[in-house]
């Protein structure tokens, strides 16, 4: 039996706008990949937490709000303490170039700024699942559990306190 390349997209941080996200996470869906979406607000630990349960290759944040310099390192560091540092973090966002370099340099793989092609997001992807794998995804032998698309748990919100049961006169 062939798997398909499991990518987790994720959006950390208080960053509402996900439209972005949703149009990667569809275009690499119909390119044939397993996508995971975690929905809004995630905390990075939430995100790795996501990752390591659905035993993801390919971990890419969507981030607007620019937190990038700060998310991206805090990711890949729970990513590596997980053992989760042979998987590809990558992403995309408003990411000035100077910053690309510099989280490349830290071991973040490619950043697609606006405007970048959904068929290149899923070429870069193949290619280092290739790479890496020594396959293009669909021909991997399955080794992981089965495949299934579910969202990460939402933040638990603390109970409104219980009314008084005295009654009123």
């Amino acid at each position: 039996m062939q798997r398909k390349i499991r990518v987790l997209v994720g959006k950390p941080g208080l960053d509402g706008h996900d439209r972005g996200a949703k149009v990667v996470a569809a275009a690499l869906r119909d390119d044939g990949m397993e996508v995971i979406y975690t929905g809004l607000h995630q905390t990075p630990e939430q995100i790795v937490e996501a990752a390591t349960q659905e035993d993801v290759d390919v971990v890419a944040l969507s981030i607007l709000s620019g937190a990038h310099m700060t998310l991206f390192p805090d990711v890949l560091a729970l990513m590596r303490a997980r053992g989760l540092g042979d998987r590809l973090l990558t992403g995309g966002g408003i990411i000035p170039a100077e910053d690309m370099e510099s989280l490349a340099h830290s071991g973040v793989g490619r950043l697609f700024g606006p405007g970048a092609s959904t068929q290149d997001i899923a070429k870069y992807i193949r290619k280092w699942f290739a790479e890496t794998h020594g396959g293009n995804g669909a021909g991997a032998k399955a080794s992981r559990k089965p495949a299934r698309v579910a969202r990460a748990a939402p933040r638990k919100r603390p109970k409104p306190a219980a009314k008084s049961s005295r009654k009123r006169r």
